[in-house]
């Protein structure tokens, strides 16, 4: 067969090509003894490195995957190449020149991976796009780039260029250059249509998107001009043999080696967005193409960050602080256990991309976005809570249930515990509160797996004519109700002893919403204090309250037996208590704002807070004394 490699020459490749240094192109690389180097395994998704690398033997094996073999195998299995097709790669990163059988100067084509010629005409295309970008028609991308404060140095050093607008302009430019109709459409440069083929890009500013090696495997392009007869803002290459843009980030080519170094990958929204943030000193920063981050960018990242359990980076994610933003933080914190490390959200306070606060602000400031991340799940779970009144105690309770169900969907039951606890000092509840509510989430969610569904998902508990009833109210005999109860029925069966006691008694006093509409009703009757004795006093209460279940609350008070014989000091004792208990209920939610308000930031209003939560705590203490003095003088 003519066209084939010398077999001397292929030894010398495998002699030549250092293995570490061909794999540490895709794979963080640290030091495991005896020799060997170890990483996560790029061939499977692990959280452990069970990948080694032998440099001695020039031989690679991952005991997880049981996947092995030399620097070519290596090469062909990573990148879909053929064997020749990784020998030739190989051969011009390490300055082999290569012979072949038969007298031939070119071989012949071994099998139809067409990536080889792909990557050729991207290259060719890149170079023709930056020469393009000087050019007179080229005014307004040049223009653009300037209005957001990248020089020709800065286009130079990320390949900008530009599409000319004729319609065919690249594509009888690459046909010069000898590639064939078949290699530029399957590439994604050169589109077919009923009139011949022509560019896929025209009349943009393009950006190259190099996969980790460098090589350029496709394009993002930008609109410049109005009567563009495509409205998309940005183009993107369609999938192609070389170019998925599920596995793709933009700028890892030049991060790579920084997010390895650093353990840190800032994921930026956009291309001018990578760019300002390596121009300002963020090295690690890169970018999704045309669709959001998913679980093969983390995987990509999680390589390079060496993440796994015994050596943890740090990915953050930038986003705008618009709605729009919000929907991409909570889109990655679904994925937030795909990382082993932590991950971060930076958003700058008035809403800048990277991009336009480095234009604003300068480099100090994007480099200051990053440094003031905070962890994902915080910024996720602060949205969550923000639209609830947490000063409330319904408010927190709301925000608690709705926050609980995020952290009961985590997949990574190890990090439950902790957002749990985050999520009791964030709401201002008790941590035990927290877990108790997010266990409680973790529940409901399992019964909805389980229960049949419709077409728009689970049937809900309740539910009538497609919507959920309203929840029952508590049992009026629950325990802790039992104080609310006595001291209503001292005030139904016996308002002439309770008299003047109750005189500070208010609604607030009573946490069960049918015993509030029975003290309602006390007032609308006149109060305690000259109520009339009897049955006289009960038919009244009855009839300011009207049929219904404060009424079936009020017949049960009137009739049920005191725990005791009632005197002045039985009836403080309550009295008191039952306020006291709403002076602690105040305390509590004064003392859960505190908990979220930081005293750096907002000094008077946590010193005013701090003030009245001790005046509070004083007054407690007093009413508690008095409960507890009536119930001795008792």
């Amino acid at each position: 067969m003519a066209g084939l490699i010398k077999d001397e020459d292929i030894a010398l490749v495998r002699e030549r090509a250092q293995i570490e240094e061909v794999v540490s192109s895709y794979v963080t690389l640290r030091r495991a003894g005896g020799g060997s180097l170890k990483g996560l395994c790029p061939f499977h998704d692990e959280k452990s490195p069970s990948f080694h690398v032998t440099p001695s033997r020039q031989f690679f094996h991952c005991f997880g995957c049981e996947v092995g073999g030399d620097v070519i195998s290596f090469l062909q299995k990573i990148e879909g190449l053929g064997f020749a097709e990784a020998v030739e790669r190989l051969a011009d990163r390490y300055a082999v020149q290569l012979r072949y059988t038969e007298g031939s100067d070119r071989p012949e084509r071994r099998d139809s991976n067409l990536r080889p010629r792909l990557i050729e005409a991207h290259k060719a295309a890149a170079s023709y796009y930056v020469d393009q970008l000087g050019s007179p028609d080229a005014v307004a991308g040049r223009q653009f780039l300037d209005e957001r404060g990248f020089d020709r140095e800065a286009a130079e050093r990320f390949g900008i260029g530009f599409s000319p607008r004729d319609g065919d302009a690249l594509f009888r430019h690459l046909r010069q250059k000898g590639f064939n109709d078949e290699e530029l459409v399957t590439g994604g440069l050169v589109a077919l249509g009923s009139r011949g083929h022509y560019d896929r890009f025209r009349g943009r500013l393009m950006w190259p998107i190099r996969d980790a090696s460098g090589d350029t495997i496709g394009f993002g392009a930008r609109r410049l001009f109005d009567d563009d007869r495509i409205e998309a803002k940005y183009l993107n290459t369609s999938e192609t043999p070389i170019y998925k843009k599920s596995h793709v980030l933009y700028g890892i080519d030049l991060a790579r080696r920084d997010i390895a170094r650093a353990s840190q990958a800032v994921v930026v929204e956009g291309y001018t967005d990578v760019m300002a943030c390596q121009l300002s000193g963020v090295n690690t920063a890169v970018a999704t193409c045309g669709t959001s981050f998913g679980e093969d960018h983390a995987r990509v990242l999680r390589r390079l960050l060496h993440d796994h359990e015994e050596f943890r980076g740090e990915v953050i994610f930038t986003f705008d602080g618009d709605e729009a933003g919000q929907r991409a933080a909570i889109r990655a914190f679904g994925g937030d256990q795909q990382f082993v490390g932590q991950t971060y959200v930076a958003v700058e306070p008035d809403g800048l991309d990277p991009c336009d606060l480095r234009l604003r602000k300068g480099d100090a400031a994007v480099r200051e976005l990053v440094a003031r991340r905070i962890p994902l799940y915080r910024f996720v779970l602060g949205n969550v809570l923000s639209r609830y009144d947490l000063d409330r105690a319904d408010g927190r309770i709301d925000a608690l249930r709705e926050a609980a169900k995020l952290v009961s969907s985590i997949r990574d039951r190890s990090k439950v515990d902790a957002f749990a606890r985050e999520l009791s000092g964030m709401v201002g509840v008790d941590v035990e509160q927290a877990r108790s509510e997010v266990r409680r989430a973790a529940g409901r969610a399992a019964k909805d797996d389980q229960r049949p569904r419709t077409a728009n998902g689970p049937q809900p508990p309740y539910a009538q004519e497609g919507r959920p009833a309203a929840p029952p109210l508590p049992d009026l005999r629950d325990p802790r109700f039992s104080l609310e109860r006595e001291t209503l029925k001292l005030v139904v069966q016996h308002p002439e002893v309770v008299g003047d006691t109750a005189k500070d008694v208010d609604g607030h006093d009573f946490t069960h919403p049918t015993y509030q509409a029975v003290w309602e009703a006390v007032g609308s009757c006149g109060g305690i204090v000259g109520a009339p004795p009897g049955e006289v006093w009960v038919s009244k209460l009855n009839a300011a309250l009207g049929p219904g279940p404060a009424a079936q609350a009020l017949s049960a008070l009137a009739v049920e037996p005191l725990l005791k014989e009632p005197d002045p000091a039985y009836v403080a004792a309550h009295v008191y208590r039952l306020q006291e208990l709403t002076t602690l209920r105040r305390v509590n939610d004064l003392k859960s704002k505190l908990q979220r308000t930081n005293p750096v930031e907002h000094p008077t209003e946590y010193n005013r807070m701090f003030g009245e939560l001790v005046a509070l705590e004083q007054h407690r203490r007093t009413l508690r004394e008095m409960a507890i003095g009536s119930a001795g003088a008792d």
